[in-house]
């Protein structure tokens, strides 16, 4: 039994190797995705990276660790010198 492929274009893609814009196609075939090119006749696998966790940094930290972090100063409104 002999399965179609179904070939997709990919918009706004620019083939690698003879920089024509919107003339990529993919498709999968055998578990794996592939990319081709209909005027130069280029063609790759792509391989997709996993992605990774991203690293924990004062800016992206939760809002509950940023709340149980942040100072709490509290002034006393008559003054830190007292007149006796």
């Amino acid at each position: 039994m002999v399965s179609k492929v179904k070939k997709r274009f990919i918009a706004g893609a620019v083939c690698p190797r003879c920089s024509e814009m919107d003339k990529l196609m993919m498709y999968k075939e055998d578990e794996k995705n592939f990319r081709e090119c209909i005027s130069c006749g280029f063609k790759d696998e792509m391989r997709f990276q996993q992605q990774t966790r991203e690293l924990e940094t004062r800016v992206n930290l939760s809002q509950e660790i940023k709340k149980s972090e942040t100072q709490v100063l509290t002034l006393d409104p008559t003054g830190s010198k007292r007149k006796q």
